[in-house]
């Protein structure tokens, strides 16, 4: 089996524009490709894993990944699946983060002696003149069909900026430098950017010549992988000071009965036979399939040691035991009212509900407990010598904080 075919059989691919040409390039190594990432935040998410995962895959396979970080296309903000414009950033912000993503992605991708390429489209697109770049992309673009892109139409009703509006038009100006400047002949993307990409490949064809080796790809569920970075409770970052080992890997370990085995064959780097076999796991064999899971990627993204920690805890967290690594708040004297807390202040503080509204709601409906004790009374105050031994307090099934005082 090829890697193409790999691709094909873990669920990656949804759609191709040139599937004979992509399919002979990727299983004979000679595919240069990019995938773009915009700085929108100091930290990559699990949103990008599908991504990063993927360009590792490839990379292992022979073929050489650009890794493409938007501090150009950042200043702009791509409209795909929002509502409203993205927040303006400054210069320093964009560098920051950028700086960021190259120091996260190298746990994926190996950078060295050209194996793969790190570019940032700042490079070009800010010194770009705008007359030029009218004359030069313009005449190949028409508005007409652009508007009947998804990522616009979704716009139109509720307004869409002309800043907005000339995303395309950048990414579609990067594969072409990149095509270009670095022999760049294929791009990635999520399935919500197919209209992004295929403007890319026709503005290489129409500008070099329709025999031009441009080719594009899409990643099958990639627009929902960006819905994983979201929880009730924030984002699930790849940085460990934003999103702890433990609480990576207990969003893993919780993903729904539905999704676990999907995600193993997505994300994972287990042999396909192996992920075969557990087609006819059910009940209890799906939990240590969540285990399998949670460890695999943990370890992708932190390290095996954090990964075996986080299980650890997990598990010791289940039996009712001590987690150690378990995420914790801190308290202060400050924090506390005639030397005590009320649950709802606790929940609120611990970020397992964002008002005491949702607290009070989860307490009513018998979903919180403090060492394994379930709480009904809304009222219920813990001490400070409760907080220096240290609780653990639960919502629901799958929430957890240990809360000691500083």
């Amino acid at each position: 089996m090829g890697i193409y075919e790999e691709l094909q059989a873990r669920g990656l691919i949804a759609q191709v524009t040139d599937e004979e040409e992509i399919r002979e390039l990727i299983n004979n190594g000679k595919a240069t490709f990019y995938i773009g990432f915009d700085p929108t935040a100091d930290s990559l998410h699990v949103g990008h894993f599908m991504a990063l995962c993927l360009m590792k895959r490839l990379q292992e396979a022979g073929n050489r990944p650009i890794a493409l970080i938007g501090g150009g296309t950042g200043y702009i903000g791509d409209p795909s699946g929002r509502s409203d414009m993205r927040s303006m950033m400054t210069p320093e912000q964009i560098q920051h983060n950028c700086d960021c993503f190259k120091k996260q992605m190298s746990r994926f991708i190996d950078f060295s002696d050209g194996k793969a390429l790190m570019v940032n489209n700042a490079d070009w697109l800010l010194d770009l003149n705008y007359i030029d770049l009218l004359r030069e992309v313009g005449p190949h673009f028409s508005v007409n069909r652009m508007l009947t892109a998804e990522c616009y139409k979704q716009r139109m009703e509720k307004g869409l900026s002309f800043l907005e509006f000339n995303y395309m038009i950048m990414q579609s100006y990067d594969f072409y430098v990149l095509y270009q400047k670095y022999g760049c002949n294929m791009q990635f993307g999520g399935d919500d950017q197919w209209s992004n990409m295929l403007g890319g490949t026709e503005l290489i064809r129409r500008k070099l010549g329709k025999n031009a080796c441009a080719m594009t790809i899409t990643l099958l569920l990639n627009s929902e992988g960006k819905k994983m970075g979201k929880t009730q409770s924030g984002a699930v970052w790849l940085d460990p000071n934003k999103t702890s080992p433990f609480e990576f890997y207990q969003y893993w370990r919780n993903v729904a009965d539905a999704d676990v085995l999907k995600c193993i064959r997505m994300l994972t780097f287990l042999p396909l036979e192996e992920i075969d076999k557990m087609d006819t796991w059910e009940g209890a064999q799906l939990n240590t399939a969540k285990e399998i899971l949670a460890y695999e990627l943990t370890k992708l993204v932190h390290g095996e040691e954090e990964a075996a920690k986080a299980q650890e805890s997990a598990r010791a967290l289940f039996s009712q035991g001590d987690a150690a690594n378990m995420p914790t708040t801190t308290l202060t004297e400050g924090d506390l009212e005639d030397g005590a807390m009320d649950i709802l202040t606790m929940l609120v503080k611990a970020e397992l509900v964002p008002s005491k509204s949702e607290a009070r709601r989860a307490v009513q409906q018998g979903g919180v407990s403090v060492d394994g004790e379930k709480i009904t009374n809304i009222h219920e105050v813990f001490t400070a010598d409760a907080f220096k031994a240290g609780v653990v307090l639960k919502k629901g099934k799958k929430n957890f904080r240990k809360i000691v005082m500083e």
